[in-house]
């Protein structure tokens, strides 16, 4: 059975005080998370990352990272490697979201660049794929997922494949308000594990951790999770408040029982 994943990416929010705040408050709400059933993870910026880890060290809750760069080192202003998230405590990194394709001219190629410097450390990547509201109208939704899967994840073999998460955002719903109906959810992982089947076989296909990522807030956490192919969230602004981000991991952990 697949164990179902709940990572907050913070995004630009929160200072270092802050941070410590808020991942000491998720602490105490999620000191008996059942590791058996779920995971928890969080995303805060790169400038928190020492801190965060330093409070949840010797807690159940793991940490990430919004992006990496795709070498160990270099001339590279301004780029955080794979070796210095894994310095800072990171398990897991977000890849390819669609802020950093929007805004950051991020691609197929150098999503796939940065999954395999991830693997190559350690790193768990969360894979992020989803069409734009005009790809969706245009019916392109299937089209886009394709592209994103097979061209994200090219020449990656089995046992690789077998150590990464992948995300739907569907883009129309990232901060909007819009949550994609639940049939949406499912119809598009469904869609995206037909993908990996084809691409890396059944068994590890069904393996494979597929999380819903668009505005998820704990009054539609229930109603997404029930669908058999969303393993998990990635979850946006819910993520910057205790009471919302615990929430949505003990209801996910509920249904996911």
């Amino acid at each position: 059975m697949r164990k179902t994943i709940i990572a907050g990416n913070w995004k630009m929010y929160k200072t270092i005080t802050e941070a410590i705040e808020l991942a000491n408050g998720l602490k105490r709400e999620l000191f008996e998370l059942d590791l058996q059933r779920i995971e928890a993870v969080l995303c805060p910026p790169y400038t928190a990352l020492s801190e965060v880890s330093e409070v949840i060290t010797d807690s159940t809750i793991q940490l990430g990272a919004q992006d990496v760069f795709w070498l160990d080192e270099g001339a590279f202003t301004g780029e955080v490697s794979p070796k210095m998230l894994k310095d800072c405590g990171c398990g897991f990194v977000i890849i390819g979201h669609s802020e950093r394709r929007q805004y950051f001219a991020e691609t197929n190629d150098t999503v796939n660049k940065k999954i395999k410097a991830a693997l190559k450390h350690g790193l768990t990547p969360i894979v992020c794929v989803g069409e734009t509201l005009a790809e969706r109208e245009g019916g392109k939704t299937f089209s886009v997922l394709e592209d994103h899967v097979r061209n994200g994840l090219k020449e990656i073999d089995g046992e690789d494949f077998a150590k990464i998460v992948v995300a739907y955002e569907p883009v129309w719903a990232i901060g909007t308000g819009k949550t994609a109906t639940p049939a949406q959810a499912q119809e598009a992982h469904k869609y995206i594990r037909e993908t990996l089947s084809a691409m890396f076989g059944a068994d590890l296909a069904q393996g494979c951790r597929i999380q819903y990522g668009g505005s998820v807030k704990p009054e539609n956490t229930r109603e997404l999770m029930i669908q058999p192919d969303v393993d998990g969230a990635l979850v946006g602004g819910a993520s910057l408040s205790v009471q919302s981000f615990a929430a949505i991991v003990r209801t996910a952990a509920e249904v996911k029982k």
